[in-house]
């Protein structure tokens, strides 16, 4: 694994009550710098973010050794498929959070709430239980733990969040809301 080479996917905000398409935002980073920026977008609480990931880490290029996702989901409840996403690109696959989420919420919003619901917890269970990290909470496909830590380590030069994913969280706040201002990452 290239780990100094990374890819950080987040979402840009969106009103709670959007039902279109969301914009994605992926921060490629080698090593602290940041070397690109790709955009796509996915369909709000849809099914598309593993094949759109997919797409993006393509148009990213093939030094890209790392992807990092920060959260599950994608546009409220559009699920990652980690596994299949690191089986279609051949890269690692870490999902960062800065707490585990609440699982049985989780659940009873996909089962209660959400089209597909069933097939998105079934993703959500095989993506594995979060373990801490390197101060974060993480899911992880095609490492171990303690690559996802030297990796953590190696990518986060402040707080707790790698820079790829930082980097992402910010340029889609600043390119949605005209400033990224004011959020927390």
């Amino acid at each position: 694994m290239r780990a100094l080479h990374a890819i950080g996917f987040d979402d840009a905000p969106f009103a709670r009550t959007w039902r279109g398409d969301v914009g994605i935002y992926g921060a490629v980073y080698a090593g602290h710098t940041l070397h690109a920026v790709v955009s796509g977008r996915v369909r709000r609480d849809g099914r598309n973010s593993t094949a759109e990931l997919t797409r993006l880490s393509a148009v990213a290029g093939d030094h890209v050794g790392l992807i990092l996702v920060q959260g599950i989901a994608l546009a409220g409840f559009n699920v990652v498929d980690i596994h299949a996403l690191e089986a279609a690109t051949g890269r690692p696959v870490l999902v960062v959070a800065r707490r585990p989420p609440d699982l049985d919420a989780v659940r009873r919003a996909l089962l209660d709430h959400v089209p597909g619901g069933a097939s998105k917890w079934r993703l959500v269970q095989a993506a594995g239980e979060m373990e801490p990290c390197a101060g974060v909470w993480v899911q992880r496909a095609g490492l171990t733990l303690a690559a996802a830590g030297e990796a953590l380590a190696s990518l986060t030069v402040t707080g707790r969040i790698p820079e790829p994913l930082r980097a992402a969280h910010v340029i889609a706040g600043g390119v949605t809301r005209g400033s990224s201002r004011g959020q927390r990452v």
